[in-house]
């Protein structure tokens, strides 16, 4: 562990613990009022890299670094930053898993474990950047963009996040979890990161992301009616104030009346389900699994189907005939035990001039030692001869059985 990082860590956050107000009153307020503060507190500050001044004339002001952190950590509705460039940590975590097999190749295993160690927290930072994306447009959801009051102002933040909801789906597209498992081939560390982690993340997000771009199309249709509302509402004020005489016209003594008011009353219309919430699909689900369809088709009457007498008689006796292959192989097997030679499979085949397929006949020799006990098997000694195949390697050719008495 480096010890001058470690103590300069502990240095930098004892200094935003000591000042937390100042710090917080200029994430609130964008700047730093110089006078409220001594100047030996901001010189500190500065040289920690907390404060910042972008011009020599500008306002001191938060460094991105720390606003980013107190943005995620506090989930201020009010950031508006969503990092959508994923093609550079893919390239670093593809970079990053090299480094770390180059390394257990060449046996450096300290190497190994701190590249290893670099690309957990590149997929872990992956991971928690996606989900913070998709965290920040569901909030703006949520409040409706409440930070901005005017509805063209939120009709142009809606399609904003629209625009950042496309370019996210873009990004996605360019993960290729074929060439992740083709990096992270045998390894178990690297399949777990590249694959199982980056993968749930991305099934995630995308199903969130989906969520997201139809509410955000639903809440937009929502503004532009608010919107045409409000111009009507404007439009007739309007009117009124450069037309205060003005009458509406008795339109029900008129003989051609507007198509404004030429409307019919509202007729109810018949309930009926809509399968298209999301909102109704348990209660939905719950009313189908309720129905209980029995279909019993009449059937016309079957004369073979109906109940028959049944007759008990007695059962000829049925006598299996031995079979001739395992015969033979127990006599073979007993010609060894009674002379005590080894004698191969083939040759008492031909002795006895056996009728049976010379393949079938090694078959069930090989299979009647191996159907004997273990304390039978021990007795014998069978050694198989034959010769490698010629074709496919690593197969082994079995042309003649040696059988004898251990």
């Amino acid at each position: 562990m480096n010890q001058n990082m470690h103590q300069a860590g502990v240095k930098l956050l004892n200094a935003l613990s000591r000042h937390a107000d100042l710090v917080m009153q200029v994430y609130l307020s964008g700047t730093l009022d110089e006078s409220k503060f001594s100047a030996k507190v901001i010189d500190s500050l500065i040289k920690q890299g907390i404060l910042w001044r972008p011009e020599n004339d500008a306002d001191l002001r938060l460094k991105n670094a720390v606003r980013q952190l107190l943005e995620g950590s506090l989930q201020d509705e009010r950031t508006r930053h969503i990092d959508a460039n994923i093609g550079a940590s893919l390239a670093s975590l593809k970079t990053l898993a090299q480094h770390y097999k180059e390394a257990l190749q060449h046996q450096r295993f300290a190497e190994s474990q701190a590249h290893l160690s670099d690309l957990t927290e590149h997929v872990y930072g992956l991971t928690e950047t996606l989900s913070n994306s998709v965290r920040v447009l569901f909030s703006r959801i949520n409040n409706e963009f409440g930070y901005v009051s005017s509805i063209d102002a939120k009709i142009r933040e809606n399609q904003l996040a629209q625009s950042q909801v496309s370019e996210l789906l873009d990004q996605l597209e360019m993960f290729k979890f074929d060439e992740l498992s083709n990096i992270a081939a045998s390894h178990r560390e690297l399949r777990h990161l590249l694959i199982v982690t980056l993968q749930h993340s991305f099934s995630r997000v995308t199903q969130e992301l989906s969520v997201v771009q139809a509410r955000l199309l639903s809440l937009l249709g929502r503004f532009r009616e608010l919107r045409g509302r409000t111009r009507l509402l404007k439009g007739f004020l309007l009117h009124m104030e450069q037309s205060p005489d003005f009458q509406p016209v008795n339109y029900c003594g008129l003989s051609q009346v507007p198509m404004l008011f030429n409307q019919a009353p509202g007729i109810i219309a018949p309930a009926s389900p809509d399968v298209k919430r999301i909102e109704h699909e348990a209660e939905l689900q719950k009313l189908v699994s309720a129905i209980r369809a029995i279909n019993r088709p009449q059937k016309n009457y079957q004369p073979d189907r109906a109940a028959h007498e049944i007759v008990i008689e007695e059962q000829s006796a049925v006598e299996f005939a031995e079979d001739s292959l395992k015969k033979a192989v127990e006599d073979y097997f007993c010609r060894i035990i009674d002379t005590g030679e080894r004698l191969t499979a083939l040759e008492y085949y031909q002795q006895q001039q056996l009728e049976f397929d010379p393949e079938a006949w090694l078959y069930q020799v090989i299979g009647g030692y191996q159907g004997l006990t273990t304390e039978e098997q021990s007795y014998f000694a069978i050694e198989p001869s034959g010769m490698p195949d010629p074709v496919f390697t690593g197969n082994f050719v079995i042309t003649d059985v040696e059988l004898g008495l251990r």
